[in-house]
């Protein structure tokens, strides 16, 4: 479990010609002197959901400003959270996704208001809080940003969802309300805020800010839209992890184990804009927000919008355990039930596993329905122990086996592999069916959601379908001396076309019309060319994802040693 030791944690790409501030001191000079060449100004810091206010407001006190929060123009929090609740919902894990926006939330009567004691004030006037540029027109408009995975922290350490007093929540509650609800309505404020900032504030280190001016902010989105990048991973511990990660990825060794790696989700990562000796950190969805067609391209653009639908992740259970045996929603059922219009297809590739390694597939011939959803119901009521290896399928695992696991399909990685998780993006919806009577992080049993796997498990999944369909369905594309190309996948139902390229040579190699997720399967790594110069070089590293932007076209691919193997997924036409 070695690796090549050259994971790169901490990725990031350099934006020339623009200047950044770090620390409260420098950015208060730099607002200051603005303000005052204006006389009276009003500096407008509209917030995404989750930035500490509070901590921004001392921070800036030298501005010697009056400040009005934008909160005193929206409706009473017991009003929001009751106008909320039927996309809350009461389940653990589930909401439903909406077409809420902040300023469906402004009390008319609050906001006018507040604007007329802005008007009446004087000097330096700040406006501060979430939608903030909704009910103040700032002559200077900051807009202070937040990576999802640092929110996720904040939520652990006691920070509330937006308008709502819950700090002793669970990490569960409060995360649902966010994807569903108040992120939904922050991004789509957000959309229409990048042509209006004046500078961009990243509020993810604690007390240490640091702040670009809006054309950099845009210049840095425009600049990741037309380049390979890649994000900025991050790694969570759950109750089934293992230990790969930890030696592969170099990671803090004193926790107990690492579960989930996201690196290939732009909805949940972040990028690193480094603008001199300042590192920015923003939301990688930004890019997909601010340049969608470059980054994906027309064809998957007019197909998704501005929603990055590949996603790549890690499941490590190496020295760990099995994952809950779960099936995701067909799309009718994501549609009617939750307001998505796409599911989670989803396939495993075996990235490295021990020689025992196992996943579970589909379903046994000749199960009989009824009696399997019963033992279930029985086993989450803790009358028996879910005979598991009676209703589906124990197919050993090898290293870079491809296993196709479209939406409906009954699955679990096992202990001991490390999985490639290839899938569609809306990753939130899965049904836990068995989670092997054991009990989360938090102590208590983790959600399962027997009554919705019910309704989506597609019987006819049985073991000749499995392996007809879904397991190792290789097939060379291209094989000339230096290079082979192989599909791998998915499957018929699924919209992703995976490909692994094994290289040992210069290769040039296309977008297609189509973004280029990719991973570093084997081999120590690989340098990323344009063939034209449009770009620098490139360098990625074994087990690390990357992104081709659609609109480089066309790229080359060198190997660090004398082979490398790449899989790469695309959106099919």
């Amino acid at each position: 479990m070695k690796g090549y030791q050259n994971y790169d944690k901490f990725p990031e790409l350099k934006i020339g010609g623009f200047k950044a501030w770090q620390g409260y001191e420098a950015i208060a000079g730099v607002l200051k002197e603005e303000a005052v060449k204006r006389g009276r100004c009003v500096i407008v810091f509209d917030c995404y959901t989750q930035v500490d206010q509070r901590e921004v407001k001392e921070g800036l006190a030298s501005l010697n400003a009056r400040w009005f929060d934008s909160d005193a123009a929206m409706i009473d929090d017991e009003t929001y959270n009751a106008l909320i609740k039927p996309f809350v919902t009461d389940d653990r894990v589930f909401g439903v996704m909406n077409a809420l926006k902040l300023s469906d939330f402004i009390d008319p009567v609050k906001a006018e208001s507040l604007r007329k004691q802005i008007e009446e004030a004087q000097g330096i006037v700040c406006v501060i809080g979430v939608g903030a540029s909704l009910v103040a027109e700032g002559d200077i408009t900051v807009y202070l940003d937040l990576a999802r995975w640092e929110i996720q922290c904040r939520f652990a350490k006691g920070a509330t969802n937006w308008k709502t007093d819950n700090a002793d929540a669970g990490k569960l509650q409060k995360f649902k309300q966010g994807f569903f609800v108040e992120w939904r309505m922050a991004d789509r404020h957000k959309r229409k805020l990048f042509d209006k900032v004046d500078y961009l504030l990243d509020t993810n280190v604690k007390d240490t800010p640091k702040m670009v001016s809006g054309e950099g902010w845009r210049k840095g989105l425009a600049t990741f839209a037309t380049r390979p990048f890649r994000l900025v991973p991050y790694f969570a511990p759950e109750v089934w992890g293992g230990q790969w990660m930890k030696e592969v990825c170099d990671l803090d060794r004193s926790v107990a184990n690492y579960a989930w790696a996201f690196d290939g989700v732009p909805e949940e990562n972040s990028i690193f804009m480094r603008f001199g000796d300042v590192r920015i950190e923003v939301p990688s969805i930004d890019v997909v927000f601010y340049r969608p067609r470059l980054l994906l391209g027309d064809r998957v653009h007019a197909r998704f919008g501005d929603e990055y639908p590949i996603r790549f992740d890690f499941l490590d259970t190496m020295g760990g355990q099995n994952l809950s045996l779960q099936v995701h929603p067909l799309t009718e059922y994501i549609q009617h039930t939750f307001g998505m219009h796409y599911t989670q297809d989803e396939s495993y590739y075996i990235l490295d596993c021990e020689d025992e390694a196992y996943v579970y597939l589909g379903l046994k011939e000749n199960v009989n329905k009824q009696e399997m959803l019963s033992d279930l119901e029985a086993a989450q009521r803790g009358e028996i122990v879910f005979p598991a290896e009676k209703y589906v399928n124990k197919l050993p695992a090898k290293k870079h086996d491809h296993f196709l696991i479209p939406a409906g399909t009954v699955h679990c990685s096992g202990s001991d592999t490390m999985v490639l998780e290839i899938s569609a993006t809306p990753y939130i919806f899965t049904f836990k069916l068995w989670d092997w009577a054991r009990l989360g992080l938090d102590g208590l049993p983790r959600p399962v959601h027997i009554n919705h796997g019910r309704e989506v498990i597609q019987w006819y999944r049985d073991t000749p379908w499995v392996m007809e369909n879904l397991v190792n369905r290789f097939e060379t594309v291209k094989k000339e001396r230096g290079y082979q190309e192989e599909h791998t996948g998915l499957h018929e139902r699924e919209f992703i076309e995976t490909r692994r390229c094994t290289i040992k040579k210069k290769v040039k190699l296309k977008t297609d019309g189509s973004v280029v997720q990719a991973n570093v399967v084997d081999g120590r790594g690989a340098i990323i060319e344009s063939p034209t110069g449009t770009f620098e070089p490139f360098e990625v590293h074994y087990a690390e994802t990357f992104i081709i932007p659609e609109s480089v076209k066309e790229f080359t691919v060198v190997p660090l040693d004398q082979e490398v193997t790449i899989v790469k997924a695309t959106v099919r036409g």
